[in-house]
């Protein structure tokens, strides 16, 4: 059974910073492609970021590149999204998704539908 479980979401101040994280309790967590998304109220999920299995491969959201970091500690079992120059506008309910069938772990995934497991999302809040 694979669960992954987010933390570090919060109340931050424009400009600030978070890092979310997502603990794994598989140990093939290596083996999967990972990601971000991120639902505001009344809108859709939308994509933020994903990883390569290995880590040597990312790819972001247009609307976060350059100020969010996807990144992860295969040895932890943990996937990281570092996020600064945040903006009201990225207030979401964050969630990360792993890929684990072997015929898309591969690959970039930037839809939902691509992503086989969801955590239940934490909250961040970017407002003075």
């Amino acid at each position: 059974q694979v669960q992954l479980v987010e933390s570090g979401g919060g109340l931050v101040q424009p400009g600030g910073s978070l890092r979310l994280s997502c603990a794994a309790s598989a140990r093939t967590f290596s083996d999967w492609a990972m990601g971000w998304f991120r639902q505001a109220p009344g809108k859709e999920r939308e994509f933020v970021a994903t990883i390569s299995r290995t880590g040597s491969t990312t790819y972001y959201a247009g609307s976060v590149k350059g100020r969010f970091t996807i990144s992860r500690d295969n040895a932890k079992n943990t996937l990281y999204l570092q996020m600064s120059s945040l903006k009201p506008e990225d207030t979401a309910v964050y969630y990360c998704a792993a890929v684990t069938d072997i015929r898309r772990n591969w690959r970039i995934n930037t839809q939902d539908y691509e992503y086989d497991y969801w955590g239940q999302g934490t909250q961040v809040t970017v407002s003075s």
